[in-house]
């Protein structure tokens, strides 16, 4: 290479970083796409709508959600590692997030290494519901009563890698009890049927449970968090039922794809923080439930999160024989 054309190429090298830098400093200058890699209307689904309103102030450009099911949660999230990393695309994701790596031998993104991190979000515990007429009134009862009849009792969830599929596998291991689990495209077609009686219990979020809870059209038994759900004071929590270890919350983060510019990131992590600090957010994810994440709203807590979580939930499914699809 010749001395001319070494000045060109580092010319053009220092020319690209500029119009980079001044692109990243004009972030951003219309609508971002948010990807939810589960159906509308779903748990994380809600979160989402609700956080990109709150974000919105702060970035001055709309956030538009893109539903983009299928796979428990790994065709979206890959889709979004695949995306030019510029944050116009960017993925909010529950705690399945960790778990694909276990669960699908080609998840379509590594989940440690293959995304850039914006924060954690959101907190949501568990529910362990049952159709309305469902024999047992109490933990207790319900616990003696899978042990004596583990074979004729379903278990729904909303398919592998869901957040009912985590929570309905934790709680049949708690249990030592196998159940015939019945997986279903979705929460809401799910908890449809478990409020049709054609299933018997499931294990999913406040999010999407606690309004059939309050209105009777299923039976609770339990929240799966450390402390009793505001929104359903009644409901004992498992440790309080003599499960000391049971404890699993459905934490949701924000990730945008590997190689996003630092002030995008930074960006997109100003909003964040914003968004949930914003009143209206907050009251919103409270009737639902949920604990909002204000500390750990930056990348470092949500890196830390899954580096700890990947190899815990591929111990767990190992133990429970679960084989990777």
């Amino acid at each position: 290479m010749t001395v001319a054309v070494k000045k060109l190429a580092l010319g053009l090298t220092a020319a690209l970083a500029s119009l980079g830098a001044a692109h990243a400093a004009d972030y951003p200058d219309h609508s971002i796409n948010m990807v939810v890699p589960f159906a509308a209307g779903g748990p994380t689904d809600n979160v989402a709508r609700a956080l990109g309103e709150a974000m919105r102030p702060v970035l001055g450009q709309p956030i538009v959600i893109e539903n983009k099911g299928g796979a428990g949660g790994s065709i979206g999230t890959a889709q979004v590692a695949r995306a030019k990393p510029d944050g116009y695309n960017i993925l909010l994701m529950h705690i399945g997030f960790s778990t694909a790596p276990s669960l699908y031998k080609k998840p379509g993104y590594d989940a440690i290494n293959g995304m850039a991190p914006i924060g954690l979000v959101v907190d949501v515990p568990m529910t362990i519901i049952a159709r309305e007429d469902f024999p047992p009134n109490t933990i207790q009862e319900l616990v003696q009563y899978l042990k004596d009849n583990h074979d004729k009792v379903s278990l729904a969830n909303a398919g592998i890698g869901a957040a009912s599929h985590l929570c309905g596998t934790m709680l049949t291991e708690a249990l030592g009890v196998d159940l015939l689990t019945v997986p279903y495209k979705g929460t809401a077609p799910a908890i449809a049927d478990l409020m049709g009686k054609q299933v018997d219990i499931m294990c999913d979020q406040t999010t999407n449970t606690t309004q059939q809870i309050q209105s009777g059209k299923v039976k609770v038994y339990a929240v799966t968090s450390k402390q009793r759900v505001p929104t359903l004071p009644n409901v004992p929590t498992m440790q309080e039922s003599g499960f000391k270890d049971f404890e699993v919350g459905i934490w949701h983060g924000m990730w945008a794809p590997k190689g996003t510019p630092q002030p995008v990131v930074d960006t997109l992590v100003k909003a964040l923080q914003a968004g949930l600090a914003d009143a209206d957010f907050k009251k919103r994810m409270a009737t639902l439930g949920a604990t909002v994440l204000e500390q750990d709203a930056n990348p470092a807590a949500l890196q830390a999160k899954v580096e700890q979580q990947v190899p815990q939930w591929s111990a767990l499914f190992k133990k429970v024989g679960v084989e990777p699809q």
